[in-house]
């Protein structure tokens, strides 16, 4: 038996919704960004499930094998995904860097007001390792 490129389609998508499902309920996958992967997984699912759509898109931008439509619209995804990505990070390197300079600040003026040096959490937890072993 000969397995087409539709039924290794269907048969990805299927495992890879499932995939994406499971990594949500262990938590391992926040919600927010598994939309993007469930609908990913859910067109591909739908544009091999009817090869129709995908010989008429095919014929349309001049493609002569038309399974090739699939991977296009893989490739075009995972572009998208990687800009929204790079965009999720940069935000939070700049909330990080501002959360730095925050915590230097208060640092700064618990110093400056009780005389107190606040040091690295290393020294913090040597204190409560030290207090805990003499208690």
């Amino acid at each position: 038996m000969i397995i087409n490129i539709y039924i290794l389609s269907i048969i990805f998508s299927v495992a890879f919704l499932a995939l994406v499902i499971e990594l949500v309920r262990k938590n391992k996958l926040s919600e927010k960004y598994s939309l993007l992967w469930i609908l990913f997984g859910l067109t591909i699912l739908l544009l091999s499930v009817s090869p129709f759509f995908i010989e008429r898109i095919s014929s349309l931008i001049n493609i002569k094998y038309a399974p090739s439509v699939l991977f296009i619209f893989g490739l075009l995804f995972l572009i998208v995904y990687s800009l929204q990505i790079t965009i999720v990070v940069s935000q939070q390197s700049k909330k990080i860097i501002r959360l730095t300079q925050e915590i230097t600040i208060i640092k700064e003026k618990l110093e400056s007001s009780s005389g107190i040096q606040v040091d690295s959490e290393e020294k913090a937890t040597d204190n409560s390792l030290g207090e805990s072993e003499a208690g």
